[in-house]
């Protein structure tokens, strides 16, 4: 079996499935150069607790303007003896990798796991961004991308071969997730009761308030449909730098009986909240992946998502695809998603079937390229 070292920013409960599959497939090592990931508050003792595999923390090194560098990476790989090295984006942790390996310093094949969207690869943010990942990609052996689309851009824009490129979406286990089905219908059904939801079309958000996923420009332009339909309310579950806008855009639209902002959730109280809706929405306009898109999909429910979510392409026929940056086509395409999905009734998690394929074989199939390293 092969050894297989990763190095990884921080474990985010997205990630559990997907690093567990892969210690199936190989004798894994992750190591995480933060506590926790930037910006969340996600209990680091419970995800680690579900883990199948080695794990350990490089926390001690520079940090400058948002970036950082861990002492004792070189260390790590000596005693680890690995056989394959990944780092993450063109990172300095990234960097150095190579550096190690055109030093002569280490000999294995390495490569780095990129979170973009095709969006992002096609419009660069930044000019620096498009000088590191010019200059990295050429010297890796292999990239982790999200999607299918991602792989064609790197193999037409930079050459690269397919057997280089492992396309591997960020997704959940479904059984996992669904399996605590009697204390997932028990939660729910508490927050149907305490919010009134029984018998309303209720559309779900799942993430950080935070400007990149533009809920205050959502806002703005389905009010007008919220006010007229009584029945549909909006549920923005999490927490973030935007929410006192939000919360003032919601007085000033008088949107408080359609609105709701019920806080943070993580677990089983999170899934729960699916059980809660008819549809989800994701309205982002800078958004690499979006894990959430796959859990609502677990969940059995349709999705009404920004097209430039890395995960709008898990969404297919289960759901409407949309410009947020364009408010007419926004407002006509909600108000087809909302004739699409079905007021809530009794919470009963086998009523909705997940419609997520199972995509172990896919998953597997890619990540066998490193095995004939």
């Amino acid at each position: 079996m092969k050894k297989l070292l990763i190095i990884h920013p921080a474990l985010a409960p997205y990630r559990v499935d997907e690093f567990n599959a892969l210690s199936k497939l190989f004798d894994l090592e992750v190591v995480f150069i933060f506590e926790n990931v930037w910006n969340h508050r996600f209990d680091q003792d419970k995800l680690l607790s579900q883990l199948q595999f080695k794990v350990s923390f490089l926390l001690k090194g520079p940090r400058h303007k948002g970036r950082v560098f861990r002492f004792g990476i070189l260390r790590t790989i000596k005693s680890t003896k690995p056989d394959i090295i990944f780092g993450f984006e063109y990172s300095l942790t990234t960097q150095y990798l190579i550096l190690l390996k055109r030093l002569g310093l280490i000999h294995q094949p390495i490569g780095s796991t990129i979170d973009d969207s095709i969006e992002i690869c096609n419009h660069v943010q930044s000019k620096s961004r498009y000088m590191a990942r010019k200059q990295t990609v050429r010297h890796l052996d292999y990239l982790v991308v999200l999607s299918n689309e991602v792989s064609e851009f790197y193999q037409e824009r930079f050459h690269l071969k397919d057997s280089q490129i492992i396309v591997s979406p960020i997704l959940q286990n479904s059984e996992r997730l669904r399996a605590n089905n009697c204390e997932l219908e028990r939660i729910a059904d508490e927050y149907l009761q305490k919010y009134h939801l029984k018998g309303k079309k209720v559309l779900l958000f799942v993430g950080r308030f935070i400007p990149e996923k533009a809920l205050p420009n959502f806002i703005n332009t389905v009010h007008s449909i919220l006010l007229d339909q009584n029945n549909i309310t909006l549920v923005f579950v999490g927490d973030g730098e935007t929410k006192s806008g939000i919360e003032v855009l919601i007085k000033e639209k008088q949107l408080e009986k359609n609105i709701l902002l019920p806080g943070r959730y993580e677990g089983s109280s999170l899934y729960a909240w699916y059980l809660c809706a008819s549809g989800f929405f994701l309205p982002s306009t800078y958004e690499p992946f979006g894990a959430v898109v796959n859990e609502a999909l677990i969940f059995g429910l349709k999705v009404f998502c920004s097209h430039y979510a890395g995960a709008s392409g898990l969404v297919g026929e289960n759901g409407i695809l949309f410009d947020p940056l364009k408010g007419e086509e926004t407002l006509n395409k909600f108000i087809k998603f909302i004739s699409l999905v079905d007021r809530v009734d009794d919470i009963q998690l086998t009523k909705k079937p997940s419609l997520m394929a199972n995509y172990q074989t896919d998953f597997i199939k890619e990540w066998r390229k490193l095995m004939y390293v």
